[in-house]
């Protein structure tokens, strides 16, 4: 928890919280500064500012700031280049960090598309075999190569649309690879 965030909130000056829970400005100074209240100094600053004592120690939940809007166009992005081997993934990575959106959106972007372009290139080598082997038609690889750009495209429009409408990609994974 941020002690200052919250002495602040009371209205109580650093001399007045010191005054208030005997101890020294500058343990409280220090506390505000990022060092963790122990034993008997949490006890009395716990006390003093009303709070449970374990949520004193508790690490703060740092929210991450998303620009939805440019967070869709780095979605968006790769539409463009979903035909391009690898561009795909570079492009939203080079817009993620250029715009400082480094947050799970952008990461779950890239991840889908990373995971995509292997099994995609997997699917499309997998096509190619199958018609050598099976001597399938001469364009059947080129069939199989526009479907799969088509099931991406689908992917990052539905997925666009929800960041839109609820804040979160459709099409997400449950880990990220950056």
């Amino acid at each position: 928890m941020n002690i200052k965030t919250i002495r602040e909130k009371k209205h109580l000056t650093q001399e007045e919280l010191a005054e208030q829970s005997g101890l020294s400005i500058r343990t409280i100074q220090r506390i505000e500064a990022g060092q963790k209240p122990k034993g008997h100094t949490a006890k009395v600053l716990a006390k003093t500012l009303g709070l449970d004592l374990s949520s004193l120690n508790k690490p703060e939940k740092l929210t991450e700031t998303v620009n939805y809007s440019l967070v869709k166009r780095i979605n968006l992005s790769t539409a463009f280049v979903c035909f391009i081997p690898l561009l795909n993934i570079i492009l939203p990575l080079a817009l993620t960090y250029h715009y400082k959106q480094n947050n799970n959106l952008t990461k779950g972007i890239v991840t889908l598309q990373i995971l995509w372009s292997i099994v995609s290139t997997l699917i499309f080598f997998i096509s190619g075999f199958l018609k050598l082997t099976f001597d399938l038609h001469h364009q059947t690889t080129l069939w199989v190569a526009i479907i799969l750009i088509v099931i991406n495209l689908v992917m990052i429009l539905i997925n666009s649309a929800n960041i839109d409408k609820h804040k979160e990609l459709y099409f997400k994974l449950r880990y990220n690879l950056i």
